[in-house]
């Protein structure tokens, strides 16, 4: 880490500011209740949605020429068929699809006490939103949350030519602020992608945000700092600076 105190923090949204895991648990929720009230579905409804997670889970960012509302539904769409046998059911693929993507937009909410933290922390150096995936998924949550007025500017992966781990990404947030790799932290919750990232681009630091306290492979990258809560930033920031100070 070089000896120049922090100028830009960059953020990453999906459970590291905002609670994306648990809003889809909600959502698939209502999705099961839908399926047992009104299709009378049983065990089934439970199934569907546990298929559709993992369709979710091993979804990769779609060119521009995809929707992803046409993507998602085909992953209902396809869970409904294994499950159930029979012919495509399109429209009961809309109806969970968009069910659930209200409901988890719905749930999409900066809590109190995260806005408070980046207000204050933006007092102090600058703030940039960097988050992967689909540019529509994005910008919706984006917008759910009403985080843009906390941040100086916001990169999503999809609206670039690569993702996160790729320095090039970094390199272009840094740009956006005007500061170079060593002037900035990366925080998010992602080994393989936040922290990779921030190792490859050469930032100054990588904050782990470990909310379960897992212990990570010995293949994962290495943070240079983990926290259970983002909520511990702003005493790390402080205490990196303090670290540059002594040094000086």
């Amino acid at each position: 880490m070089g000896l120049s105190r922090v100028r830009a923090v960059f953020f990453d949204l999906d459970n590291t500011l905002i609670d994306t895991a648990g809003a889809s648990r909600r959502g698939m929720l209502e999705v099961i209740k839908l399926l047992q009230s009104k299709y009378h579905y049983k065990e089934e409804a439970e199934i569907i949605c546990d298929k559709v997670q993992v369709k979710l889970s091993k979804e990769c960012c779609h060119p521009y020429s995809t929707c992803i509302s046409d993507v998602r539904t085909s992953h209902w769409e396809e869970a409904i068929r294994e499950t159930r046998g029979g012919s495509d059911n399109r429209k009961l693929a809309e109806e969970c699809y968009y069910l659930w993507k209200a409901t988890r937009l719905q749930h999409m909410t900066l809590a109190e006490d995260v806005k408070t933290m980046l207000t204050e922390l933006r007092k102090e150096v600058r703030l940039l939103l960097l988050t992967n995936g689909d540019r529509q998924t994005q910008r919706e949550k984006i917008e759910a949350c009403s985080c843009q007025s906390y941040f100086d500017a916001i990169v999503i992966g999809g609206e670039q030519k690569e993702e996160k781990p790729a320095p090039s990404i970094f390199y272009h947030c840094c740009d956006l602020l005007g500061v170079q790799p060593g002037d900035c932290v990366m925080v998010g919750d992602t080994l393989e992608t936040d922290i990779q990232g921030g190792l490859n681009a050469g930032l100054k630091a990588t904050v782990w945000i470990n909310t379960s306290g897992r212990e990570p492979l010995t293949s994962s990258p290495v943070p240079h700092y983990m926290v259970s809560s983002v909520l511990e930033l702003p005493a790390l920031l402080q205490s990196i600076d303090c670290k540059v100070s002594m040094s000086v």
